[in-house]
């Protein structure tokens, strides 16, 4: 059995992300209607943390736990990668012992040479390069709401980073066109730009990013590990809130999402999140649904 890993979009082809996002919304339906169903039963997902987090723990493990199997936290305290054993070593003897990977860190090198090495399915959950299983929960929420993104605008403002580079990612699997509105100084990679130049657009002006926009995204202005950059950055970005008003500018059936948590009162205007527009908590929701669809999709597509 050839072993799949999932550590940016472009690792599953445009056909089998859009199977994963209607699997998703299937999920979720078997979900809401107390259905029992654990295609995982005995499965055993490893979930390695370098960066602390909220809503990827929370929907890996109870979404392990609603598909019969089950899951271990592992964080630098608790594993030996975090004493200097190699990565090639843990993966070699973790991948013998769980059925699938998970690992949220800082360098994408690292999920990368973990993947090299191991058994099994090894599962991005964020680095600093790349966010793919939120792109799959972001897709599933516009796909609920609005139907296929194919051949729309999105217009993704703020900084461009692992978000960003996903969301570029994204634009040329799910086929739609991609405004990025930045400061000067943080444009998302080169490489990823020029790659993508025929659906990829990066602009100044946030307010020409979102004409004719489908769909509105941001995120924090300073990420993990960008701490010490806080006061330079709210300086840079303060023209770059997404507002009521700069939605007013999209198209009139706008969607709006954020992949949380969100600093109310710098990338989002305190309202924002309240407008009808927002869709950001089906958004959030999706993540436990997307990663299901992602999980069975790893762990059970090869064998039927």
């Amino acid at each position: 059995m050839i072993v799949r890993h999932f550590l940016t979009l472009l690792d599953l082809s445009p056909d089998e992300l859009n199977w994963i996002i209607n699997r998703a919304i299937e999920l979720k339906k078997i979900h809401r209607s107390g259905e029992v169903y654990e295609p995982l039963k005995n499965k055993v997902l490893g979930m390695i943390f370098e960066k602390s987090s909220t809503r990827t723990r929370v929907s890996f493990e109870a979404g392990m736990a609603q598909l019969g199997g089950s899951a271990i936290f592992l964080s630098p305290r608790d594993t030996q990668l975090g004493r200097g054993e190699p990565i090639e070593d843990s993966a070699r003897v973790l991948s013998r012992m769980v059925d699938v990977v998970m690992i949220r860190t800082f360098d994408h090198e690292t999920v990368e040479r973990f993947a090299a090495f191991s058994q099994v399915p090894v599962i991005n959950a964020l680095t600093d390069d790349f966010h793919p299983c939120q792109l799959l929960a972001d897709v599933q929420a516009y796909v609920e709401h609005r139907g296929s993104i194919k051949g729309k605008t999105v217009a993704w403002i703020g900084d461009g980073n692992n978000m960003c580079h996903s969301y570029i990612n994204a634009a040329r699997q799910f086929g739609f066109t991609l405004n990025v509105a930045c400061p000067e100084g943080f444009e998302p990679a080169e490489h990823l730009v020029n790659e993508n130049a025929d659906r990829v657009n990066v602009m100044r002006d946030p307010k020409d990013a979102v004409k004719n926009a489908d769909l509105v995204v941001t995120d924090v202005w300073a990420s993990m590990g960008q701490e010490d950059e806080q006061d330079d950055r709210l300086a840079k970005f303060r023209d770059y809130q997404v507002s009521p008003a700069l939605l007013d500018l999209a198209n009139d059936d706008v969607v709006f999402m954020h992949c949380l948590p969100a600093h109310r009162g710098e990338e989002v205007s305190e309202d924002l999140l309240d407008d009808k527009r927002a869709v950001v908590w089906d958004e959030a929701e999706n993540r436990l649904h997307a990663q299901k669809a992602l999980l069975e999709f790893l762990l059970c597509q090869e064998e039927e």
